[in-house]
């Protein structure tokens, strides 16, 4: 071999040398990101308050280590999501707000919409098929998913508990399709057909069981409860993240604390011992359990190294449910929150929220500035770094690194909309459980109640119970809401409820409040 050729050769094997440990320190400055979603939690349903006073509710439940999160995070007092589950994690897998994407209900089986019927409204088509990858599939919306653009960018992506994206029997059913690398007992399924390991989740041989839970065979048959089964497979998908040397995305989305209100057995004895009742004991326990896991995956974190380049965010996908078998009265379980989920008070929508960002946030900061859950995706490839990417939709979601960065920031000009023209809880009535639509502005908020045809406006800064319609008091900020409303509304060209005697769609708000 010439001398020429041997030195051509070392510049190669120079260079690709080179261009391997640039791709790995590439892959190691890339932050672990984990979203940690609970279902169905209200807004104080923890040792953690996220008011700024302690309530019944914080001593009621059991949560060290959300306690020990919130040490070291940012908390946010005004994090909101949709009203339902369905629709709130198809906005934080799109950036888009429900208005937007049209999956404004839960989503169950293919073609099926689930709204009860109603005397007056019909309720106007919407994409009862949830979340697809791929276009031209019937009543469903086509996005980019955030699995998907975190994938093309390198990270191996897990998902791991209750998905519920999409219809049974359609593209979005499955994680795996919306560019998870590993799925872990995601379906179509809302709800867990049990909790409970003895009882294998809900499996039963020879019976197909759309809720019960598919996979984690290895714990049927054993004490083993779902939060815990899911916490050890989310721990060996992390290893097996480590082992391919990628930044890992971790969704751990937990099916508690969802009905049923199986009671979690390592915890259920001293919550009846306090006195609660056997079904409140029961969903105390599922709290409880989902805060173990928490705790279990940080420990994770720090027994591998990885604690410091690992982001963690904390947050429930809609209000807590406020109707039996809860106990006490309906809707008064998210005090100081009025209605629960399904409403569009903010019982129904304001979420706990904590965010982790090592070397960034601030520990024990509070932020005030209210944020979305369509604000997470932006957000997420904006804390990671990833600048370049491209989306098949149009993202509605604004990057909240700002306030990460810096608690005190306030944007008092953000808008934000909810739009739920659709049927729940059989119109459970006077908490706005159906046919409803709302904006928020600074501190004003306006709810537009459909089927009543009327407007109600609340100061939230003042009035976070929302006792007080201060409607006629300020006339012209309910009418300036009104058209901010109808104009966000139309440009998300979002559907309306229709009236089953004349066909028409019911009126927009600024045509109520004149």
């Amino acid at each position: 071999m010439s001398k020429k050729w041997k030195m051509f050769l070392g510049i190669l094997i120079l260079l690709f040398s080179c261009h391997g440990i640039h791709a790995q320190d590439i892959s190691k400055q890339l932050p672990n990101v984990i979203v940690f979603l609970v279902d169905d939690m209200g807004w104080e349903d923890s040792s953690v308050p996220f008011w700024d006073s302690v309530v019944a509710q914080n001593n009621e439940f059991d949560t060290p280590n959300m306690v020990r999160l919130a040490a070291k995070s940012m908390k946010f007092t005004q994090a909101y999501a949709n009203s339902i589950c369905t629709p709130s994690r198809v906005s934080l897998m799109t950036g888009m707000n429900a208005a937007h994407h049209r999956v404004t209900n839960w989503t169950m089986y293919k073609n099926k919409a689930v709204d009860p019927p109603d005397s007056l409204l019909e309720i106007p088509d919407w994409n009862v098929n949830g979340l697809s990858p791929v276009p031209n599939v019937p009543n469903t919306v086509y996005a980019t998913t955030l699995f998907q653009v975190l994938k093309r960018q390198g990270y191996y992506t897990i998902h791991c508990g209750k998905a519920h994206f999409g219809a049974y029997q359609t593209p979005g059913a499955n994680p795996i399709n919306l560019g998870a690398d590993m799925n872990i007992a995601g379906s179509a399924a809302g709800n867990p057909a049990s909790y409970l390991g003895m009882k294998d989740y809900g499996n039963v041989q020879g019976e197909f069981r759309l809720r019960a839970i598919k996979g984690l065979k290895d714990y049927w048959n054993t004490p083993t409860f779902l939060s815990k089964a899911l916490t050890l497979e989310a721990m060996k998908a992390m290893d097996t993240a480590q082992m391919k040397e990628k930044p890992f995305f971790l969704y751990l989305a937990h099916y508690a604390v969802h009905l049923p209100y199986n009671a979690d057995s390592r915890y259920i004895q001293k919550y009846l011992n306090e006195g609660l009742s056997k079904s409140e004991a029961a969903y105390a326990t599922l709290v409880e359990g989902m805060d173990a896991s928490l705790g279990t995956i940080m420990d994770y974190l720090k027994k591998e190294g990885i604690a410091k380049n690992t982001i963690i965010i904390f947050m429930s996908d809609n209000g807590g449910f406020s109707h039996a078998p809860r106990a006490g009265k309906q809707n008064t379980q998210n005090y100081p929150l009025r209605g629960g989920k399904g409403s569009l008070y903010e019982g129904g929508i304001r979420e706990p929220m904590m965010v982790y960002w090592p070397g960034v946030t601030q520990p024990g900061s509070v932020a005030n500035q209210y944020v979305s859950v369509w604000d997470f995706m932006p957000t997420i490839l904006d804390m990671v770094g990833i600048e370049e990417y491209k989306t098949v939709q149009q993202m509605d979601g604004k990057s909240f690194v700002p306030v990460l960065k810096n608690p005190d920031y306030k944007d008092s000009n953000r808008v934000l909309i909810w739009n739920f023209p659709n049927n729940w809880g059989n119109g459970l009535k006077g908490q706005g459980h159906a046919f409803v639509s709302a904006v928020r502005k600074g501190s004003w908020k306006l709810i537009y109640f459909e089927k009543e045809g009327i407007v109600e406006l609340y100061n939230l800064k003042k009035d976070i119970k929302e006792q007080h319609n201060l409607l006629f008091k300020f006339p012209e900020k309910a009418e300036e809401m009104a058209h901010l409303l109808t104009e966000k509304l139309k440009k998300a060209n979002a559907q309306r409820p229709i009236v089953k005697t004349t066909g028409e769609e019911i009126p927009w708000p600024d045509e109520v409040v004149k």
